[in-house]
């Protein structure tokens, strides 16, 4: 055996005389075939003017100084070419293919496309363009990112899809937008299997700013913004111990709201759907006035009740404002309470096309001068009809005044009068086409003033009850096309 096995490098034989020049055969070898690097791997006509270590890969057909020796590396030395014949599994380096080339034995190929592929299973990480992490095991440093979905011409189904798997519901499951690494604004499946999508001002305190159910597809908002949709009747609670703060839902100093008009606006900003909402007033006064400014969103109803049994037991007691205003077509249905002001105010004021509704027995007490028990105007119009029984304990300028298109129903209700009050003007009392209906009524007990006014083409309507029908002590009088039937 002269030469080595895989490389072809000379012996040196023991008897050899100028065992320099086998062994300087044995490195001009080692330097061509360790570590190769070749310009090119297609030229078939040898560079005319090539330097010295100057490599290539002799292409098929090779004519010239390099015929006959297709395959081989080429290497320019001394003024002349030398030629190794590589073997299976030799790798180059092309510089103009930039590539590494596998020979498999007849011919030279990319090293990914000659049986040689990288195998992605299993890698414990990748970064492109960036250094990994221990805990991103896959690190992108880029400006755009593309999933681009295989087409159904090339045996995919035009789909594509990002599924991230948690491996319990407790976990979280999400996206993080994030400024210099902080985040700012998160979705996903965050600690249940809910779609949440949370912000942040600084990364460490998160606001859940939407909720999707993940069984009824509901959306709600945490943070509040918009309203909440009923899925069954709501009661909210009013106590004299109470305090706004709290969320009115439990019949306790710690749950209860302190005033009506918060329990008010607690409905307001709900959607209270096909539902009723139900404000339950503890006994006590109540000196804050109350205020529908216009219609609550549903077709649900809305009720404050009070006392029912024994309405004095909840008063609302007001200073230059009416107990209870219903405008701008709201409506709301009292009962249970207690009516009373000083300086001025109506005990109950509906008006601009308002509307409520008595359910439950109500109590006017004294209320300051020129003010009325009732007084609907506007369009603005109560019905008891039914709902629950009054009584009077404290005189007003009227019990009743309803003026341009306003009305007032009482009918199948007792009215009791307890002391005799007194009314500067009239009892009931319709002007500029208002009107006031007593049917069925039953008056208990007696008044000072005049029992009526009608004008302006109004209307009192008793059903034949008689001039004496309404209380008071003196006749009613009615004018300018009003009528007292």
């Amino acid at each position: 055996m002269t030469e080595t096995a895989n490389l072809g490098l000379p012996f040196i034989d023991g008897s050899q005389a100028q065992k320099h020049v086998t062994h300087n055969e044995a490195l001009r070898i080692l330097d061509d075939a360790i570590q190769i690097t070749v310009l090119d791997s297609t030229l078939t006509v040898p560079p005319s003017l090539p330097v010295d270590g100057e490599r290539h890969i002799v292409a098929s057909g090779a004519t010239g100084a390099w015929a006959g020796h297709g395959s081989s590396v080429a290497t320019w030395e001394t003024n002349a070419w030398r030629f190794l014949a590589p073997k299976a599994g030799w790798c180059v380096w092309s510089v103009a293919d930039d590539a590494l080339l596998v020979f498999g034995g007849s011919a030279w190929a990319p090293v990914t496309t000659a049986g040689g592929t990288f195998s992605s299973n299993n890698l414990p990480h990748v970064g492109i363009n960036a250094t990994v992490a221990d805990s991103n095991l896959l690190t992108v440093h880029s400006n755009d990112a593309l999933l681009n979905a295989i087409d159904t011409t090339d045996g995919g189904t035009g789909d594509v899809r990002l599924q991230l798997s948690k491996s319990v519901a407790a976990n979280t499951s999400s996206v993080v937008f994030s400024d210099a690494f902080s985040g700012r604004a998160e979705f996903g499946l965050t600690g249940d299997d809910d779609f949440h999508l949370k912000v942040s001002a600084d990364g460490t305190t998160w606001c859940d700013a939407l909720r999707f159910d993940r069984t009824t597809g509901r959306v709600s908002f945490p943070a509040g913004g918009a309203r909440e949709v009923l899925t069954a009747n709501r009661t909210y609670y009013v106590r004299t111990d109470g305090s706004d703060s709290n969320d009115g839902l439990s019949n306790a100093s710690s749950g209860a709201f302190l005033t009506i008009q918060k329990a008010i606006n607690a409905t307001a900003s709900l959607d209270i759907s096909i539902y009723n909402v139900t404000i339950h007033v503890a006994s006590g006064t109540y000196t804050g006035s109350v205020l529908v400014n216009g219609p609550f969103v549903g077709s649900g109803s809305v009720s404050i009740v009070g006392d029912t049994s024994t309405p004095s037991n909840v008063l609302i007691s007001t200073t230059s404002a009416a107990c209870i205003t219903v405008q701008n077509n709201g409506s709301l249905s009292v009962g249970g309470f207690k009516f009373r002001t000083t300086t001025s105010g109506d005990g109950i004021d509906v008006t601009s096309n308002g509307t409520v509704t008595i359910v439950g027995a109500v109590e006017f007490g004294a209320l300051a001068s020129g003010s009325v028990h009732i007084s609907a105007a506007n369009g603005g119009k109560l019905f008891n009809i039914g709902g629950g029984n009054i009584i009077v304990s404290g005189g007003a300028y009227a019990h009743i005044y309803a003026q341009q298109l306003g009305g007032v129903v009482y009918a199948g209700v007792t009215v009791t009068l307890s002391g005799v009050p007194a009314f500067s003007s009239f009892f009931a009392g319709a002007n500029n086409m208002g009107f006031f209906r007593s049917a069925g009524v039953t008056y208990s007990g007696s008044a000072a003033g005049s029992r009526y006014f009608a004008s302006a083409n109004s209307v009192i309507q008793t059903d034949g009850a008689g001039a004496l029908a309404l209380p008071g002590n003196s006749a009613g009088t009615t004018s300018s096309g009003g009528q007292y039937l």
